[in-house]
């Protein structure tokens, strides 16, 4: 194996691709293609699409997608985040693991495939933007032109294990109302203490169902606000929630729930983040099941959140612990393992 897709990994680590400010290393990854000698790369926005060579309509197509956006540099570095030096076999630097390992893998990957012919699926590959953000200039505005998709493989750092059920996302507004009032005379309503009884009933409340691979829907209060002056009770109350949902129930359902017994008014910022999932049967996962892999269900979001109904396997070289935070890194091995990994499973699936 060449180091091709390393030397390409380097590059992107090299050129600061924040979410929607993803446009150089974009231009990196188009021309990275056409040198490979793919004449038929599509660019829209900050998105690149590629299919494979011999792509016939009639047949089913896989969606290999990652995203080549970063976070901001944590900032807890002792390292350059740009600077994508290799010591003892580990490349470091911001990107390097999430998702930079599955960009170059995903890559590779295609390009070991997209001259094959009579190949059982198309191939479509779209390395995309903005998914740290959850925008919609990223796999969700390409989305609607690559379909059809029979399936989709996502690549996040899931140490190639699969990832085969994933939580969706909300963010929740919440306003308790009180009446304003002098403390010291007990006037007015403290929309704190309203606040406190919301917030208990979701630190201890348990939905009925929950998912056999990620458990109960998950809800945490992030942030909170009230009051300007020590003695005033406060008028009005705000807190933000983080909900984590699953495959048992809509976003819509569970938002329902929630209004349903909190005292505050209660506002999702958006329910288009849905939990995904692929079956067990799937016949990707069964020749992964047969080939050792690990599932799993994962507790974080990707883009696999924007596919609604198309079946998704999360899974990718690196590990999800090492995302955002300082000093990334990624082994070199694990880029490779992952390659190797990746043709052997599709092989099974789609070479005649």
């Amino acid at each position: 194996m060449n180091n091709n897709h390393i030397e390409l990994l380097q590059k992107l680590i090299s050129t600061p691709s924040m979410s929607r400010n993803e446009a150089e290393t974009a231009t990196i990854i188009e021309n990275y293609l056409k040198n490979a000698g793919i004449t038929s790369v599509i660019r829209k926005d900050n998105n690149v699409i590629v299919k494979n060579l011999y792509f016939n309509p009639e047949n089913p197509t896989i969606l290999l997608n990652s995203h080549h956006d970063t976070v901001k540099p944590n900032p807890g570095y002792t390292r350059n985040p740009f600077t994508p030096s290799i010591e003892n076999g580990i490349l470091y630097g911001l990107g390097s693991n999430d998702a930079g390992a599955s960009v170059v893998s995903l890559i590779s990957v295609f390009l070991h495939f997209y001259s094959f012919k009579n190949l059982k699926y198309n191939i479509c590959l779209a390395i995309t933007a903005e998914e740290e953000v959850s925008g919609t200039c990223g796999l969700a505005e390409v989305l609607p032109e690559i379909q059809p998709i029979d399936f989709a493989i996502i690549g996040e750092p899931t140490e190639m294990k699969m990832a085969v059920a994933e939580r969706g996302l909300m963010v929740l507004d919440c306003v308790c109302h009180g009446k304003s009032g002098h403390a010291a005379r007990e006037e007015g309503i403290n929309s704190i203490y309203k606040a406190m009884k919301d917030i208990d009933w979701i630190r201890n409340y348990k939905f009925q169902r929950t998912s056999p691979l990620c458990g109960n829907v998950k809800m945490t209060v992030t942030v909170i606000n009230a009051g300007e002056q020590h003695n005033v009770v406060p008028a009005e109350c705000s807190f933000v929630v983080d909900v984590r949902s699953i495959e048992q129930y809509s976003n819509e359902e569970i938002l329902q729930i929630i209004q349903d017994n909190l005292e505050a008014d209660v506002k999702a910022r958006s329910t288009r983040l849905k939990p995904s999932k692929i079956s067990m049967d799937h016949p990707i996962v069964r020749i992964g099941t047969e080939m050792g892999i690990e599932s799993y269900g994962s507790p974080t979001i990707s883009d696999a959140v924007h596919l609604g109904n198309i079946p998704a396997l999360k899974m990718g070289p690196g590990d999800s612990a090492r995302s955002h935070t300082a000093d990334e890194y990624v082994y070199i091995k694990e880029i490779d393992d992952a390659i190797e990994q990746y043709i052997a499973m599709l092989s099974k699936l789609i070479v005649s």
